[in-house]
């Protein structure tokens, strides 16, 4: 793993999803050994360049143990480079910012003091797994199931959520999208 600030550099594909078909994002997957560096296999929020453009986003897991960045149009106009071309990237982990509440967990835990206080007590990136594990969630029972077990779980005493593979690998809940055919 990289040192906190010590920024590192590799070389990728810029790609188009296969589906849908939108020209308004691209994305990369990191290579394995460019992944291998961050701290974590998981969310993992970073700061760096892509092709000299400064930038700050989340990657996603890509459910290899890697990770992928959605380049959404901005970006990639900044660096004055389109779907298929190679991109230089340079990035190191940052602070992770603390993440946005989904109103239906703010709810839950505000009928839940002793599980909110036990919220406000856990880190910023247990919070981060908490909700990733709920929003990830495909089907609306299964998300409000996840919600009253995190509420129940945090009550016990619970710090981080014990039954959420962050990085997709071990139950494949996560992937990179699939890629469009070159033209």
């Amino acid at each position: 793993m990289a040192g906190k600030n010590t920024p590192f550099r590799f070389e990728t594909k810029l790609l188009r999803p296969a589906k849908p078909r939108d020209a308004s994002w691209t994305f990369v997957v990191l290579p394995a050994e460019a992944s291998a560096r961050l701290p974590r296999r998981g969310r993992t929020t970073v700061e760096g360049t892509l092709n000299g453009r400064a930038f700050a986003a989340t990657l996603e897991p890509d459910g290899r143990l890697s990770h992928w960045l959605k380049v959404d149009g901005a970006l990639r106009e900044a660096a004055g480079v389109a779907a298929g071309d190679m991109v230089v990237l340079e990035i190191m982990p940052a602070r992770e910012p603390e993440p946005a509440l989904p109103p239906d967990l703010r709810r839950a835990l505000s009928d839940a003091p002793e599980s909110r206080a036990a919220w406000e007590g856990t880190t910023t990136l247990a919070r981060v797994d908490w909700i990733h594990w709920i929003v990830s969630a495909r089907q609306p029972a299964t998300r409000a199931r996840r919600i009253a077990d995190a509420c129940d779980m945090l009550a016990s005493g619970k710090r981080r959520v014990c039954c959420f593979d962050p990085s997709g690998y071990y139950s494949k809940a996560f992937s990179a999208p699939e890629a469009a055919d070159e033209p």
